[in-house]
Formats: structure tokens, C-alpha cells, sequence
């Protein structure tokens, strides 16, 4: 009897161990080992790349054919330079709607409004010259006296005004030329706002979201003149108090603490507590490799370190700029920070 029953319980267990062994397959672990390994180089790679997003700009847009070949697999760069067409110290206008475009290949940006300038002059400089008037003068003289009964008399003072010409100084202050919208003489305070207007504006049109980082190109000054910091305190101001964009600044390794310094206060004063974006020039240890902070300054979200070279991707040659900025597209950004002035 109790084999009757082994038998039957047998019977009635192997339909069901069978299906299960069918149903629930065993693994293959060296599969498995792949696809961890994948999921882990992977995972390196983003961890790798995490803060170091390399990009170029260059003065015109390339074209949509060299857009395409360079953001192919093998090419390294993921976000370009967006110069804002028609700014005051950047005429050309190559770029101008293709912000849609470069979205639609996988781009990131960074927005460029290149502002007025220093260069290596002075800003409102101050000119004395000498000028020759003619005035109405105050002369005298002199006069011997007249010989009276074998006697000359006492000499005596005369005086009369007479027609002179004299030479004045005369100070006057650098002017930019009729029509010309960049120049040292246009950097002040007030051009400050008009300049700020004129970048959201140009922004608006060219599509960008509410929020975008614009980019105040500042070149290297070899001193920053009060001028120049009135110029672009108030191009802050302004566009912190407009609040559709927020403003950013392209300077030199050089001059950056100073601008930094005096727009983080601009932002204080908006009761912002965000961290102004800054794009740091210098090729000083410059690599790929390295994060944009290690530029020297705690405050860089981007460092260009390589200037006007050329490059050929995909076929394609380019003279670019290389960059390594935290973010995949740094007008875009990231969450703010709240780090103390350096």
C-alpha cells in the first residue's frame, strides 16, 4: 500500500517540477556578468564625465553639416557657444535662429552677449588741450613825466584795455564716434542698463526659456576701471530685476575675483542666494580633464583653456576654443549653490 501511494504522490509531483524547470529557466551567469560589467563601465563613464562636459565656441556658426559631425559618437564635445546676434562688440548674426536646430541634434549651450569693451584704453578719458582765445586785457604802463621849467615832471601809471591773445586749458572727455555702438568711451553705468535690456531682448527672440543663463563676454582688462564696474553692475542689476534670465559673465582667470566679488553683491541685493554663473578664461594647467573649479576659482562653472584651435572631426575641420564646464549645457546650469565670496 505505501508504495501505491510513493508511485502516486510521484506522478502527481513530476508534471510539476517539470513546468517550474520550463517556466523559471536557469540563469546564465556569464550573461549576467556582462550585463553587470556594461552596467558598471557605464555607470563609471557618467561618473567619470560628472562635472567635466567638454565644449567649443567659435566666432560664426559652422554650419548644420559640421553641427552634425561633430556631435557624433566619436566626437568628444557636448555643448557650443551661443553668440547672440548683433551685441555691441560682435556684429555677426551666423547664429541667430538656430537655437531649435542645435536642440534637435543633442547640443547644450552656453549664450554669449559680448558687451562693451576696455580693451587697453581708458573709458571716458579725460583730454586737456591748449586753446588760444582773445581777450579783452588790462595793460600798464608807465609814463615818464613831462620836463616842466627845467624839470621832469613824475612819471605816472597809465592804464588801457587792449585786444590779446591768450592761451587757455580746456578738459574735455572721449567721446565714441557718431554710430558707433562699440567703444571704451560707451562704458558706463547707464550704458550698463541699455546693454541689459538689449541682451533679453535678443534672447527672448531667439527662443530660449525663462531661466537661461546669458553669458556678459568681459575680456581681460590689465586693471578694471570704475567705469567698467559700473558698466556691469548695473547690466546685473538690471537683468536680475527683469528676472526672465540670469545673468552670467565670461572673464579672465586675471580679472575674475574683482568681477565676482562685485556681482555677488548685485545678487545680495536682489535677495538672490544663488551662486553667479562665471566662465573663466585662462590656459594656465589647463586639461580636459579637469574640472572647472580647478581653474583657481571655487566659482567657475566653466574653464576655457585652449584658444584658436583647430580641430577636425568626422571630416570636419573647425577653429574652436576648448572648454570643460560642469554641466552638459551650462546656460542651462544646475541647482544653485550658496558658497561664500573667495
Amino acid at each position: 500500500m505505501s508504495k501505491v501511494k510513493t508511485l502516486g504522490l510521484l506522478a502527481l509531483v513530476a508534471p510539476m517540477v517539470f513546468a517550474m524547470k520550463y517556466a523559471n529557466p536557469v540563469p546564465n551567469p556569464m550573461a549576467e556578468l556582462a550585463t553587470a560589467v556594461d552596467d558598471a563601465s557605464s555607470t563609471i563613464r557618467e561618473n567619470l564625465r560628472a562635472g567635466r562636459h567638454l565644449g567649443f565656441d567659435t566666432y560664426a556658426y559652422p554650419g548644420d553639416h559640421a553641427m552634425r559631425a561633430w556631435r557624433s559618437d566619436d566626437a568628444p564635445y557636448e555643448w557650443v557657444g551661443y553668440y547672440l546676434p548683433s551685441t555691441p562688440c560682435h556684429k555677426g548674426k551666423s547664429w541667430s535662429g538656430k537655437r531649435e536646430t542645435l536642440a534637435s541634434m543633442g547640443w547644450g549651450v552656453a549664450v554669449i552677449y559680448v558687451g562693451q569693451q576696455v580693451w587697453s584704453g581708458t573709458p571716458r578719458q579725460k583730454i586737456v588741450q591748449t586753446r588760444w582765445v582773445t581777450k579783452r586785457v588790462k595793460q600798464t604802463r608807465l609814463v615818464r613825466g613831462k620836463v616842466v621849467r627845467g624839470k621832469r615832471t613824475k612819471a605816472r601809471r597809465v592804464t588801457r584795455y587792449v585786444k590779446k591773445k591768450v592761451p587757455i586749458k580746456v578738459v574735455t572727455y572721449a567721446r565714441a564716434q557718431p554710430g558707433q555702438s562699440c567703444s571704451t568711451h560707451l562704458v558706463s553705468g547707464s550704458r550698463g542698463r541699455v546693454d541689459a535690456n538689449d541682451a533679453i531682448a535678443k534672447a527672448a527672440r531667439e527662443g530660449f526659456p525663462r531661466g537661461t543663463v546669458i553669458f556678459l563676454d568681459i575680456e581681460r582688462m590689465d586693471r578694471v576701471p570704475t567705469a567698467m564696474r559700473d558698466y556691469y553692475k548695473a547690466w546685473t542689476a538690471r537683468v536680475l530685476e527683469d528676472g526672465t534670465f540670469r545673468p552670467g559673465y565670461y572673464a579672465h582667470s586675471f580679472n575674475a575675483k574683482i568681477v565676482y566679488r562685485d556681482v555677488a553683491s548685485k545678487f545680495v541685493d536682489a535677495g538672490s542666494l544663488e551662486q553667479p554663473a562665471f566662465w573663466i578664461a585662462s590656459g594656465r594647467g589647463f586639461s580636459e580633464h579637469k574640472r572647472p573649479e580647478e581653474v583657481g576659482h571655487h566659482f567657475a562653472n566653466v574653464w576655457q583653456g585652449v584658444l584658436d584651435v583647430v580641430q577636425t572631426h568626422n571630416g570636419v575641420q573647425l577653429p574652436i576654443d576648448v572648454n570643460v564646464a560642469k554641466f552638459p549645457s551650462p546656460s542651462a546650469g544646475g541647482p544653485a549653490t550658496t558658497e561664500g565670496p573667495e
